[in-house]
């Protein structure tokens, strides 16, 4: 069943019904949609269920009487109701409520958002930071007094446009667009006026200068004493935000150090920094940073950390603890531009690639704290485990790993082992069904065991694989379990359909005897997931692809 979560909601048709209409509540949480990211609400589906009762019908004009009662009842919110029938027959409204421009309320002055599957109200200061969060008009947008259009730098407009059309995320639609017109689509300007997005982007060094907000970046170097011994400043407003990231990366030589660590009788460099985590963490804090607010971004580089302070703190909504997997925009046009300038991951993905990043070079994954008006971000120098930089470029190598499963066999190798209580902390998910895409396919192929039950179930690392054996040779063993066995025998079909017997023996495991493999060939055609054509010697396997020409989801 597909649960409950940030965009969308099950109420019971009782909620619009009858005398147990509960016209308020629904309010608020038509309310929490249009304060986030905007969803559906599907009414006339029970909690805990998938669809409709079987055959149910609706009132005549119920789906118009529910739209038009939360006009009535809220501010600022924009919806539409209409009638659905699911599959088994039943008839559902699908009310489904847009994101907000500004911030909305209840008419009798409520607030609340969205966050997770939870419509949570938003009382005391927290109003003040929903109200500076969505502006009734984006900071943004706003055009610049006595700033025209053919004010801006024409060098940044020349070079804005070239990497818009040499762009792979850009529609072909968007890069035929003349350069005004691209100036417009990326609401850099509006008719002949430039807006501060623009002048942040593309102005000339006194306009950025006179927003008064545009970023200053400061790089300060401490030795281990804590004393400070060098430092970086870029606040003369000549670079953009976009300019800036790559300017810092290459003013500060400490970025692109690296040392070298032992691996067998060879030596492995490995960066002080991983390019790609500092670039995400320049981006992170000139995209998402408050432009209404001042406060430069500070680059606190000890010997053994760097800290990225930003000023204002995180979104209404997005705490330390959920930074992983909730996301809130504060500045869309400018997230939008990085977006298609392949500056930034998609909405949502760049802590996931930081920790991908990090937990593979073996370091822990980044540690962001909030204060009372910032926000730091700490990714660490040394690495703790060495051999999780071999486990995991091996593992992958062999079995093509997702992301998740990276991240989530990188922090199991450097903790030793942890609680499945532990581990969804670790990755910031609540229960065991939650846990399971982050898992993967790492139990079956056996790069993760357990021990213990219930609540003391416990997932670790095959200590074999962190002592440096490679995973290719635990497929050798003569001694292994049959669905581990299987899951070998898929990976391989995945990359060589079409193959015999013998040759997927000896790619899987050349100490394994023939009847061990054809046994467990045969189980695999018994439960549908392989198929095989040719008789004998002849014989060639094969995955079992759905009528949609993918691979069977297993």
């Amino acid at each position: 069943m597909t649960p409950e979560n940030q965009h969308f909601d099950r109420k019971s048709l009782r909620k619009v019904t009858g005398k147990s209409a509960a016209w308020s509540e629904l309010a608020l949480d038509c309310v929490a949609f249009a304060n986030a990211q905007g969803g559906s609400l599907l009414i006339g589906i029970e909690d805990g269920q998938e669809m409709p009762p079987p055959g149910q019908t609706l009132p005549p004009g119920l789906g118009e009487t529910v739209a038009r009662r939360m006009r009535e009842l809220t501010v600022n919110v924009e919806l539409a109701a209409g009638m659905t029938t699911a599959a088994n027959g039943g008839a559902f409204i699908d009310l489904r409520v847009a994101r907000a421009h500004g911030v909305a309320s209840t008419a009798d002055g409520r607030y609340a958002l969205r966050i997770g599957d939870e419509s949570k109200p938003v009382v005391g200061d927290d109003i003040a930071r929903l109200l500076n969060d969505r502006p009734a008009r984006p900071w943004e947008s706003l055009p610049v007094a006595g700033l025209a259009r053919s004010a801006l730098d024409a060098d940044k407009c020349a070079a804005f446009v070239a990497a818009v059309r040499a762009s792979a995320r850009v529609k072909d639609s968007v890069k035929e667009k003349s350069t005004d017109e691209l100036l417009d689509h990326y609401d850099l300007t509006a008719g002949g006026t430039v807006t501060h997005l623009g002048a942040l982007l593309l102005g000339r060094r006194q306009d950025r200068a006179r927003l008064g907000t545009a970023p200053v970046v400061q790089c300060l170097k401490y030795d281990e004493q804590g004393a400070k011994v060098n430092k970086w400043v870029w606040d003369d407003h000549g670079l953009s935000p976009v300019e800036l990231v790559d300017a810092v990366w290459q003013g500060v030589p400490d970025f692109r150090e690296s040392y070298e660590l032992p691996e067998g009788l060879f030596r492995r460099s490995v960066p002080a920094f991983d390019e790609k985590v500092l670039r995400e963490l320049l981006v992170n804090a000139l995209v998402h940073r408050p432009y209404t607010q001042r406060g430069d971004i500070f680059l606190n580089l000890h010997p053994d950390r760097l800290e990225v302070v930003n000023a204002g703190r995180l979104p209404l909504g997005v705490t330390p603890q959920t930074i992983l997997h909730d996301s809130r925009r504060r500045n869309d046009g400018l997230a939008r531009v990085f977006h298609d300038l392949g500056l930034m991951e998609r909405e949502g993905s760049g802590f996931d690639l930081m920790y991908e990043r990090l937990l593979s070079s073996g370091r822990p994954p980044p540690v962001p704290t909030e204060g009372i008006d910032s926000v730091t971000v700490t990714v660490m120098r040394r690495i703790v485990k060495p051999q999780v930089i071999a486990l995991i470029d091996d593992a992958d190598q062999r079995f093509q790993l997702s992301q998740r499963e990276r991240i989530t066999l990188g922090i199991l190798a450097q903790a030793d082992g942890l609680t499945a209580i532990d581990l969804c902390q670790q990755v910031e998910v609540a229960g065991a069904d939650a846990l399971k895409p982050w898992l993967g396919r790492l139990l079956p192929l056996g790069l993760v065991q357990t021990s213990g039950r219930t609540k003391g179930l416990r997932y670790f690392v095959d200590p074999v694989l962190l002592r440096g054996a490679k995973v290719l040779t635990l497929t050798t063993l003569t001694r292994i379990e049959p669905y581990r066995l299987r899951a070998l025998i898929l990976e391989d079909l995945m990359r060589h359909p079409g193959s015999a017997s013998p040759e997927i023996n000896a790619r899987v495991g050349a100490e394994l005897s023939v009847k061990t493999v054809k046994r467990a060939l045969d189980e695999l055609v018994a439960a549908g997931d392989v198929r095989f054509a040719g008789e004998r010697r002849w014989r060639r396997y094969s995955l079992v692809l759905p009528a949609g020409g993918h691979q069977k989801d297993r």
